[in-house]
């Protein structure tokens, strides 16, 4: 491979390199890395619970050891037939629902309720907390070019001075 060939292939990666650069160094996807590691813990807390206390005392009703051997049902006669679990599909239920009710009482409802009191006071004429923007390299540079504009600006109406 010439090295013109090796330049041109390089360049031609460049804007792939640094558009992954950019997309990685958002900051949403560190939060969604970070979500995603709490739902993960989230979910086996939850998990336990619900194969420690729920199915224990569902299966307690439909006298079984376990959830998920209640409620089965064969599919035909013989010896080890083929069987439908529904325990087995009760427990993962059970799992959802208590997962989609933590997030929406530990996460949904208190931001709904903070949006709610902000707009209250927007509309009551109370302005809500400014939170500062971080200044960014643009908003510098931005800065710099439009002082230098002015200083050149002032600079070319006044004599210079002897």
């Amino acid at each position: 491979m010439s090295r013109g060939v090796v330049t041109q292939v390089l360049r031609l990666e460049h804007p792939l390199l640094s558009g992954f650069k950019e997309f990685i160094m958002r900051g949403n996807v560190i939060d969604l890395a970070v979500a995603v590691v709490i739902g993960t813990a989230f979910t086996a807390v939850v998990t336990a619970i619900v194969t420690s206390v729920f199915n224990p005392l569902i299966a307690a009703i439909f006298n079984s050891e376990t959830l998920s051997e209640a409620l089965r049902i064969p599919l035909r006669a013989g010896n080890n037939p083929p069987e439908l679990a529904l325990g087995a599909v009760l427990a993962a239920l059970i799992n959802f629902v208590l997962i989609a009710a933590v997030v929406y009482f530990v996460f949904v409802l208190p931001l709904n309720k903070l949006k709610e009191s902000q707009d209250r006071r927007r509309n009551a004429g109370v302005p809500v907390a400014v939170v500062a923007q971080p200044t960014t390299e643009l908003d510098l540079l931005t800065e710099i070019r439009d002082l230098l504009a002015k200083n050149a600006a002032s600079s070319a109406v006044e004599p210079p001075k002897h």
